[in-house]
Formats: C-alpha cells, sequence, structure tokens
C-alpha cells in the first residue's frame, strides 16, 4: 500500500479529485464544471450522471498526473455538497430525477406548513436544524410523491436514497455500500443527533420510509472497496464539505472557528463533545465522528457568497475572471454606498428568510462595475460578521481568530476587509484545498498510512494573518448600512 491519498471533492458548480501525499501536499489534481440546471424559479437541479462521469474522469486524470496507480494509494476520502439528494434504482443504479441541490426552493411551503402545524420545536431539538428546504427531507418527499410509484417502490425497499457522498459510494462500490456518515446524516432533518440514528419520529413526520436509508457511519470509517480505477482501494473517510473543511483547517478544540466561502459560505464552531443549543437561530450540528468520539458544532450558513461573484460573470457579464475583482474593489477610495444583499435563493443564517431577494442598493449615475464587484466582496464580509455576531449572543465569547478557506479567501483585499469589518484577525492557511484535505485527513487516518494527521500541529503552519486596521465610527457606519439594506430586501 502506497502513502497518497485520493480525495474525491464534488462541490456544488464542480466535480475534482486531489491526490495528496503523506505531507498533506496537493500531488496532482483534476477539476471538471458541469451544468446548472433551473427549471423553475427557485428551484436548482444537478444530472447525477454527469456528476458519476466527472468523478471518474478526474480521478483517473488526477492518478494520472501524480504518477500514480491503485496501488499507491493508501485510502480514498469523499465530500461533498450536503443536504442535495439523489433517489436511484437499487437494482439497476440508474438515477429516477435529477439531483434536488441545497439551494433548492421547491419545498417552501410545505416546510411553512410543517411551521405553522408546530413541528419546529420537536424537529430542532432532534435535529439542530430548521424546517427549511435547504435540507435534505422535504427534498426526499417531493421525489416520492411526484415520480409515478416511486412511494410504493420505496416502501417495499426497491428504492436507495441518499445525499452525494452515499450516490458515489453506491456506484464505486458498483451497488455494495449503501451508507453515509454522521455529518451528513445530520442535515437531512432525519436523524437524531444525540442518539446520533435515524429518529422513527422524523422518518414518520416527513414521510420517508425507512428502507430507503444508508447505514450511517462515522466519518472516519471502512465504506467499501472500489476497484474502478485501476486496483483495489478502500474508502476510508467521508464528511460533507463544510465539516470536511472544519478537519482540514485543524479545528480540533472547543472553540475553534472556520468559515468556508465556496458557492455559500459556511461557518462552524467547534463547540466539543455536547450539542450547543442556539438562541439565534444557528444551527447546531455534528462536526465529525472520530475513534468513537462525536464533536458538535455551531454553524452559520450563507446561501450566497462565491455565487454572486460567479453572477457578476455570468449573469452581468463585468468580469471575466474572479480575481478581477481584487483589483476593482482596491481602486475604489470607498464602497460608494453601493450594497448587495445577495438574496438570488433567500437569506440563510441568522436571518432564514425565505422571501427575500437579491438587491443593489445606492445606485447613482456615479456608480460603475467596480463598485458592483466591491458591493458583492463586501456583502460576504457582512454576511460573516452577523453569523459571528449571533455565535458570540450564543455565548460562545469573541472569536480571538477566524480561519478562512475556500476560493474568495484568495482575495488578499477581501480577506482584510473581513478582519476590519469582524475587528478579529483573519487567517489564511497556505494550503486552501482544505475541503478536499479533509477528507483526505479522515482516510489517511483511517487506513493508517497518516497515523500523526489530526494532531492539528500542522495548520499552524503557514498561515497569513490579517490584523483589523479599521476605525471603529467607519466599521459601525458600514455595518450600520448594512442592516438597512438587509431591512429592505426582507421587507414582504
Amino acid at each position: 500500500m502506497g502513502d497518497l491519498v485520493l480525495a474525491i471533492d464534488q462541490g456544488t458548480t464542480s466535480t475534482r479529485a486531489l491526490v495528496f501525499d503523506a505531507s498533506r501536499r496537493v500531488a496532482a489534481s483534476a477539476q471538471r464544471e458541469f451544468a446548472q440546471h433551473y427549471p423553475a424559479d427557485g428551484w436548482v437541479e444537478h444530472d447525477p450522471e454527469e456528476i458519476w462521469r466527472d468523478t471518474l474522469q478526474t480521478s483517473r486524470e488526477a492518478l494520472a498526473k501524480a504518477g500514480a496507480s491503485a496501488d499507491d494509494i493508501a485510502a480514498i476520502g469523499i465530500t461533498n455538497q450536503r443536504e442535495s439528494v439523489v433517489l436511484w434504482d437499487r437494482a439497476t443504479g440508474e438515477a429516477l430525477h435529477n439531483v434536488i441541490v441545497w439551494q433548492d426552493r421547491r419545498t417552501a411551503d410545505t416546510c411553512a406548513a410543517l411551521q405553522a402545524q408546530g413541528h419546529q420545536a420537536f424537529v430542532h431539538e432532534k435535529t439542530g436544524l430548521l424546517l427549511d428546504p435547504y435540507f435534505s427531507a422535504t427534498k426526499i418527499a417531493w421525489l416520492l410523491d411526484t415520480i409515478p410509484g416511486a412511494r410504493e417502490r420505496a416502501e417495499k425497499g426497491e428504492l436507495a436514497v441518499g445525499t452525494i457522498d452515499t450516490f458515489l459510494l453506491w456506484r464505486l462500490t458498483e451497488g455494495r455500500s449503501h451508507k453515509t456518515d454522521v455529518t451528513n446524516a445530520s442535515r437531512t432533518l432525519l436523524f437524531d443527533i444525540v442518539e446520533q440514528r435515524w429518529c422513527p419520529e422524523l422518518l414518520e413526520l416527513f414521510r420517508v420510509p425507512a428502507a430507503l436509508l444508508p447505514e450511517v457511519c462515522a466519518s472516519a470509517a471502512d465504506f467499501g472497496m472500489t476497484s474502478l480505477l485501476g486496483g483495489s482501494i478502500p474508502i476510508c473517510g467521508i464528511a460533507g464539505d463544510q465539516q470536511a473543511a472544519l478537519v482540514g483547517q485543524s479545528c480540533f478544540a472547543q472553540g475553534q472557528a472556520k468559515i468556508t466561502y465556496g458557492t455559500g459560505g459556511f461557518m462552524l464552531l467547534n463547540t466539543g463533545t455536547t450539542v450547543a443549543r442556539s438562541r439565534s437561530r444557528l444551527l447546531s450540528t455534528i462536526a465529525y465522528r472520530i475513534d468513537g468520539e462525536t464533536h458538535y458544532a455551531v454553524e452559520g450558513s450563507l446561501f450566497v457568497a462565491g455565487a454572486a461573484i460567479k453572477w457578476l460573470r455570468d449573469g452581468l457579464g463585468i468580469i471575466v475572471e474572479a480575481k478581477q475583482t481584487q483589483e476593482m474593489a482596491a481602486r475604489l477610495p470607498d464602497n460608494g454606498g453601493v450594497y448587495m444583499v445577495p438574496a438570488f435563493v433567500g437569506l440563510g443564517a441568522p436571518h432564514w428568510c425565505t422571501e427575500a431577494r437579491g438587491m443593489l442598493a445606492g445606485l447613482t449615475f456615479d456608480s460603475s462595475a467596480a463598485h458592483i464587484a466591491r458591493a458583492a466582496l463586501e456583502s460576504v464580509a457582512f454576511q460573516t460578521a452577523d453569523l459571528v455576531a449571533a455565535m458570540e449572543q450564543d455565548g460562545a465569547g469573541a472569536l480571538a481568530s477566524l480561519r478562512v478557506d475556500g476560493g474568495m479567501a484568495a482575495n488578499d483585499w477581501f480577506c482584510q476587509f473581513l478582519a476590519d469589518i469582524l475587528d478579529i484577525v483573519v487567517e489564511r492557511p497556505a494550503n486552501l484545498e482544505t475541503t478536499a484535505l479533509g477528507a483526505a485527513m479522515l482516510a489517511g487516518h483511517r487506513c493508517g498510512g497518516w497515523p500523526d494527521v489530526l494532531d492539528g500541529a500542522a495548520a499552524v503552519e503557514g498561515l497569513s494573518r490579517f490584523e483589523p486596521a479599521m476605525e471603529s465610527n467607519q466599521r459601525e457606519r458600514l455595518r450600520s448600512e448594512w442592516r438597512a439594506a438587509i431591512r429592505r430586501a426582507t421587507l414582504t
């Protein structure tokens, strides 16, 4: 067995495969973007077959680039977009419908009806989550109710459901393994995060047959073997993308926090071995389970972060590539009073406003493309500040620092503005591939190839630090104007 680890990072807009060496450095990688499908207002879907093809192609390409064969790979780790669900035929492995993506809002009315019926408190107690179409349960019920014959077939045990990790695992093991890990299970609205099992009362509430669901394992576990990459390789690590990033940032101590900026923005604060209940409508979730010990986290989710920058490129056409936004923002003396509320699919934590829609405020004839680009970057920092404030209100205490990763973290202007608005130190690792790295670390730990990978020491090496430098009165003025923009965007 070699000492390389292959990480499959299946995200919202692309599928990537990365080969890590024993020093946790990227030896090779491959990436493919895939199509986004919007069949109706607020609906978002992916083609599961395209995701599967890209998974195989990028994995093979990354191995070839690294000059590695299956014999050189100690294990595979998988990390994935969470909450997105696939329903498939157990006999054929064929998906019955497109993936319903975590951003999808088609079940908003269902969630509102369940709230009106008084189910929110019970759901929150069991899952740590809110009744929101963001999560998986109502998506699964919609599939069963919409696809002809699906509910009857599900009750007979003929169908399987899973988040993307489970679907890929099924395909990689050629139908031998129908499993998930605790982090992905904890995002479904069907999993009791204290007892760590599928909850019968929640299955009944959401009308999801137990026969559909995968076995739930630790984040570092024996998930099965694949022979589709030229030889037999064990799959030993699975975690939802944000929990994988927490591991990749080595936030193993209670009180450590990270935020990942991908399509959305996701902040997790490690709360140790007990569930911390939020008073600010943040989520309680499982951070990871390793070697029999479960750690929990409080999470705040921004529905739109990098997606706002993508909209500048694809929707408005004012940039060609994301890195242009750094120069555009830096050349302006200030934001010119322009604010973007990027509520393209509603607002996430701590606002949780499904009805909100995106808004640009403060435009004048002096406003330029650069002002809009800067407003997009600033909007992500302002949303992050709202999350930090909510966590502090929940008793987390003032954060000494915040670790950042993901695509937007490469932008120095953004990281400095974030430190200024938060008034705390922002730390950026030398390796921004922390989501894939977390999956690799889980797999490397489980297979024994990377014995010291979870000690946390290596994460301190190579950190870039951004110190706050903004005057307090300027910070408060900007945040006050942001709050005014939020109020306008949430008027219904």
